[in-house]
């Protein structure tokens, strides 16, 4: 284990390439590139905002303002998950070449994505400044709550990564679990329209908990819920710990499968 982790740290210099590789894949053949990060959000914020406050008569003076922080932090959430479920099937032809540590692949769309994400918070901050927010001190939990979102998608996409190469289906159903956990989590809906026998979806689903979390300190001045930040970073360490023993262990069946 100890020689793997060397290894991978040997690998900066790959994880580098690979990340810078990633950000102009992501964006080649288009014209607008990295703004797609910006009119994405956007637009979408503008067909929930016509739903929700238009048709239903729901939302509130906030409510652009809610749309656009939920669904930015999503979509770094599900293209780093997405991404990375499919990462290494993606460079099979590489790995098939020479040894590499193959939960690199995992790691560096993670970043990739992560990179991206930050131009989706000019907009959250743009919007801020446009709908009269305040700022707050509480907005130097930004860092913590990012790093714990990071270690969340890692988790996730090292254990999606491995799995994929040999449950194909996975790629499939993946597709409908991330749209389970779009709606079952409060990025278009307020969680204060919650009916209480429904709480539990908020209660026990950590992308709501780092949603709300997010908001606290980018829009209502208010400090997030250190205790259940703290539960979701332990576990994804655990959890990426343990996938780096289990990578370490049966990366050769990774190269008999593809």
């Amino acid at each position: 284990m100890k020689t793997y982790l060397q290894d991978l740290l040997r690998r900066k210099d790959l994880l580098i390439y690979l990340v810078k590789s990633g950000l102009k894949a992501e964006h080649r053949n288009s014209y607008l590139g990295y703004f797609w990060w910006l009119l994405d959000p956007l637009l979408s914020a503008a067909v929930y905002y016509f739903l929700i406050v238009l048709v239903l008569g729901r939302g509130g003076p906030d409510y652009p303002v809610y749309l656009i922080t939920g669904l930015i932090l999503w979509r770094w959430m599900s293209s780093s998950i997405n991404s990375s479920a499919n990462s290494i099937l993606r460079y099979s032809s590489i790995i098939n070449q020479v040894y590499l540590p193959k939960s690199i692949f995992p790691l560096s769309f993670s970043i990739t994505q992560f990179i991206n994400f930050l131009f989706g918070l000019v907009v959250i901050f743009i919007f801020l400044i446009i709908f009269g927010v305040p700022p707050s001190w509480n907005m130097l939990y930004l860092p913590v709550i990012l790093f714990v979102v990071f270690t969340f998608v890692l988790a996730i996409g090292l254990i999606l990564g491995f799995f994929t190469i040999f449950i194909r289906d996975i790629e499939n159903i993946l597709t409908h679990i991330i749209r389970v956990f779009f709606y079952g989590s409060p990025i278009i809906w307020q969680d204060r329209e919650i009916p209480e026998k429904y709480q539990f979806i908020v209660d026990f689903n950590p992308i709501a908990k780092i949603v709300t979390s997010f908001r606290n300190i980018m829009m209502y001045q208010k400090p997030p819920n250190l205790t259940d930040l703290a539960i979701i970073f332990v576990i994804s360490v655990i959890v990426i710990v343990f996938m780096l023993f289990y990578y370490y262990k049966n990366e050769h069946k990774i190269i008999k499968a593809l």
